[in-house]
Order: C-alpha cells, then structure tokens, then sequence
C-alpha cells in the first residue's frame, strides 16, 4: 500500500529530517569562521519552529488518554 505523501506520518518524517540537517548546520556553522551570527539565530529559530510542529504531529497522531 503506498504512503500518502500528505499524510501526518509522512510530515513527521520530512520535519525530522529537516530538523536534523538543520543540526548538522548549526554544528557546521559553530566551527567555521566568520561566523554569521544573524544566519545562526534564524537557523536556530527554525530549529525551534520544527520542534514545536513536530511535538504538534506527535500529540496528534498518539491517541487520547482515556477520560
């Protein structure tokens, strides 16, 4: 059966791996020089972005506790 390519579990995964290259980046980032601190405060404010839309996903795929 194919994936949906919309579906919630799929957007988890694209949102991971963004997430994680934009770690690596980051890394990257800290050991060049000259360092672009303006460049690594918006990769960091995506970072964020992406965790907190990954934590959205999450709840949203695991089902309720029970009332």
């Amino acid at each position: 059966m194919p994936t949906n390519l919309h579906s919630p579990e799929r957007q988890m995964i694209e949102l991971r791996m963004e997430h994680a290259d934009l770690d690596a980046l980051i890394d990257r980032a800290g050991i060049d020089a000259p360092v672009d601190e303006l460049m690594i405060r918006r990769l960091k404010k995506r970072r964020l972005a992406l965790r907190d839309e990954i934590a959205r996903l999450e709840r949203a795929l695991e089902p309720g506790e029970p009332a």
